[in-house]
Order: structure tokens, then sequence, then C-alpha cells
């Protein structure tokens, strides 16, 4: 897909690898709508990325957010890609405590609503959306490029609420993009191992060797502007389609 008079919502879109898509596409020739819950954060990137970004402050799962989001973007270009960064993990802990006790579900839930539901919600409104564009030679409409996680592929201990949560996002891949080729718009996951994003730079130096003692090569975290990158891959190569894709340096995590 070719890129300039595009537009774009990012999801999380004033976070670590969010921000990173952001302003990559601008320079790409986008208009992206930085789409968070923390709105200064979102405007300062949009005024930071000039008159080719917007901001838009909401939760993913809020219909009315999602809803304001679109009409921004359409404002910046026709809107053709999604990219879903938002998500987190709410806590974590073993599903039997040590005292014998199970784990409450409480934080499971909060956990798959800011994920996987999210995640779909903003699908589902945005493809709606794409699917009036006018398609181009190759037929495309959109592209949605949804981020899961390596620990949806194998999840560490006490991690199973985070973990089932981007396997979540894994698996709707394939079934989205089966759903969505009838109007043209493509599909893929990626699954990031261990980012560099603020937070990961701000621990300790103890911490962070322990996070890239079992990366391959390059032994170091992921930058965002490479998860950036591979969400321009994506956008660009009309082949493309139903694929999740690793961005770990060949990371695979240990059971603990």
């Amino acid at each position: 897909m070719e890129l300039p008079g595009r537009s774009a919502i990012v999801t999380g879109g004033a976070g670590g690898l969010g921000a990173a898509t952001v302003r990559h596409l601008v320079s790409q020739g986008v208009g992206v709508v930085a789409f968070d819950r923390d709105q200064g954060s979102a405007e300062a990137l949009a005024e930071e990325c000039g008159d080719a970004a917007g901001a838009v402050a909401g939760d993913v799962n809020d219909d009315d957010a999602v809803a304001a989001a679109i009409d921004v973007a359409h404002s910046l270009g026709r809107l053709s890609i999604v990219v879903n960064v938002a998500g987190g993990a709410t806590g974590g802990g073993r599903t039997i405590n040590r005292d014998g006790s199970p784990a409450g579900k409480d934080v499971f839930i909060g956990t798959m609503e800011m994920n996987a539901f999210g995640t779909f919600n903003v699908t589902r409104l945005a493809a709606a959306a794409m699917a009036a564009n006018e398609p181009d030679e190759y037929g495309q409409r959109g592209v949605v490029v949804n981020t899961g996680s390596i620990s949806g592929l194998e999840g560490q201990t006490g991690q199973v609420a985070y973990a089932a949560a981007k396997a979540a996002i894994l698996g709707m891949t394939l079934p989205l993009a089966r759903d969505f080729a009838v109007v043209g718009i493509r599909v893929c996951g990626i699954a990031p191992g261990t980012m560099g994003t603020p937070v990961m730079l701000n621990a300790s130096e103890e911490m962070q060797a322990r996070l890239t003692e079992n990366i391959i090569f390059p032994k170091r975290m992921g930058r965002p502007e490479e998860f950036a990158l591979l969400v321009e891959s994506i956008v660009r190569n009309p082949y493309l389609n139903g694929e999740n894709i690793r961005l770990d340096g060949a990371l695979r995590f240990p059971p603990k």
C-alpha cells in the first residue's frame, strides 16, 4: 500500500511503541491520530509531529472515543491503517497462591479488557469505516496491525492473565484476515519480545541485564523504532496477511 495521502489510527499512541509508530508513519507521509488515555502526552506528540498528526484522548473500549478517533483520521487523509498498540499488564501472580487459595479473577478480566477486548473493539469499528474506501490496484482498502507479545506464545510463571490476553490478540489474526478478505482489509500481528520502551529503560542495570540475558542477537532490547519499521513493512507489502511476526532477537522465554 502506498502511504502518502493515507491516514492511520495508532492506539496507545503516546506510549513507547505507539509514539515511535506515530512518528515513523508521519515521516512516511501518513496523517496519524495518536489515540491514548493520556491526553497530555498524546497532544504533545501531535504538536511535535505538526499538521499531519492529531490527538484523541480516550479508552479503546469506549465506542464514542473510537468514533472520535475515526473522525479525526478522516480529516487527515483516507483512513487506511490501524495499529493497535494499547494494552499492558494489570498485575500478575500464580493462579494458586502460596497459601493454597485461588487467585482472584478481577486481574484476569481487567487484563483481557485492556488488551483483547480493546483491540477487537477498535478493529471492528475502524474496519467498518475502511471498508467504504475505494480499493487500490491490489484490491486493498485497509490494513490492521495488532500487537501481541511473545508472552502470548510462551508465557512465564505468574503471567497467566497477560499471556492469555496476548494469545487472544494473536489468535484473532487469521480469522480477522478471513473475515475482512471480502472488503480488502489485511490483518497481521506483531509479537514483540523485550522492547526498550522508556519504562523498561528506567529499570535498574541489574534488571536490564536479567531481561536481556536470553536474547540471542542482537544482545539488547528491541528499539521502538524497529517495531515501527515492521509496521511500515506490513502496511507496504500487499501479500502479508493473516500472519503473526515475532520481533525478539531470537529470544525464547524461560519458564520463570
